[in-house]
């Protein structure tokens, strides 16, 4: 079976330091590629102001990750983990 393709794009906190930042998108490509999925590419697209405050913010940082995977299990948990991570403000996932 021909693995499908995925768009992930979440916005990280503005004020999360460089490090952490690193730290917290290693560490989510790693979930997916742990669950099966494979990272195609992974990149930082730009800081941009928001249309309304989410969380208290007016601005944050927006990652794209492209994925390929077999199942949605990779995927069901990038989005359980992201639901609880404070460093992230939304998140979401689109089939390409």
């Amino acid at each position: 079976m021909e693995p499908k393709s995925y768009e992930i794009t979440y916005i990280i906190a503005p004020d999360v330091e460089e490090a952490a930042k690193a730290a917290l998108v290693e560490r989510f490509d790693k979930i997916l590629t742990d669950n099966g999925a494979e990272v195609v590419d992974s990149k930082d697209w730009s800081k941009r102001r928001f249309a309304y405050e989410i969380g208290g913010y007016n601005e944050g940082i927006y990652h794209i990750v492209n994925v390929k995977a077999n199942d949605d299990k990779a995927l069901n948990e990038f989005d359980r983990i992201s639901k609880i991570t404070d460093g992230i403000l939304r998140h979401m996932i689109v089939v390409r």
